[in-house]
């Protein structure tokens, strides 16, 4: 058989080998041209010549729509912040740093708020409670009842999608419901720590039954702050942006400063004070890295 190129998407790289999944969904074991110097990653498209036997070699890394760096991934179009109503309980502080970084990136972050058949601990009532009423997208989900599963599957149609949140959310038990016939393993919650351990081990994308992939990506939730300016960050806080035009200053930092139509929208309980908390929060982060520059 005459060797043929294809374009085709890497989905996982396990010991120097790279997976790759042509349109009609054929998965090739591949290897790098030995010419090409350029750092692949699980995501970018490819074009492969096919040597037979389900074997290829890469030739040629298509551009990258973005890149990620932990995770390792590239040309993601949406995030899945995975967040459970209990055991654990969820985070806040973890929920508004994967918001920000979402939006950092340009990505779409679906917030999901999972295990929705066992009662709500006082952290995921404080979620449902502002998160859906400021402009977020957000959908309550049970793998075992099957709850907001469809609403999931609508949303992530086409897109290449990853997952991010604490361990023993169910992180891995929605992709074996999402995904074509994953069998994944899970983890249980420790009764000792509140919280399960990772069962995923590499970055790796799955097909989605409606077209597009969806990945279970380790290291999503280990967050460290991009390099930018203090005035940036709150552009990454969307919901603060119809309070933003009341403030006295252009380059107002919603921090110190008297007239802030931020911190008067605080004052007036139509922020929370965990969300206002935790900006602040990633604000003095990036400002201790500026003096730590000078």
């Amino acid at each position: 058989m005459l060797a043929h190129q294809l374009n085709s998407v890497i989905i996982k790289k396990i010991s120097g080998f790279y997976y790759v999944q042509d349109d009609e969904g054929n998965i090739y074991e591949s290897k790098l041209r030995g010419k090409l110097k350029q750092k692949v990653l699980t995501g970018d498209r490819v074009i492969i010549t096919v040597l037979g036997d389900k074997k290829g070699i890469i030739e040629k890394v298509l551009p990258r729509e973005n890149e990620l760096q932990r995770p390792p991934i590239a040309n993601v179009t949406m995030v899945l912040i995975v967040l459970a109503h209990d055991r654990p309980a969820p985070s806040t502080m973890l929920l508004d740093r994967l918001l920000f970084l979402s939006y950092y990136h340009e990505l779409l972050p679906i917030i999901i708020m999972n295990k929705c058949d066992i009662p709500e601990s006082r952290a995921a009532a404080l979620i449902k409670e502002y998160y859906p009423t400021a402009g977020f997208n957000f959908i309550l989900s049970s793998a075992k009842t099957g709850c907001g599963i469809e609403e999931i599957r609508k949303k992530i149609e086409g897109q290449v999608a990853v997952m991010a949140g604490p361990s023993g959310s169910g992180k891995s038990t929605l992709l074996n419901t999402l995904g074509e016939g994953l069998q994944l393993r899970t983890q249980d919650v420790s009764s000792k720590i509140g919280r399960g351990k990772h069962t995923t081990r590499h970055v790796e994308l799955f097909p989605l039954p409606g077209g597009g992939l969806i990945g279970d990506t380790p290291g999503f939730s280990v967050i460290d702050m991009p390099a930018l300016e203090r005035k940036e960050v709150s552009f990454y806080f969307p919901d603060f942006q119809s309070y933003t035009e009341l403030c006295e200053f252009r380059d107002c930092i919603h921090y110190k400063e008297r007239f802030c139509g931020v911190k008067q929208a605080l004052e007036a309980g139509d922020l929370p004070i965990h969300r206002y908390n935790n900006y602040i929060t990633m604000l003095e982060e990036v400002i201790s890295r500026e003096r730590s520059y000078k």
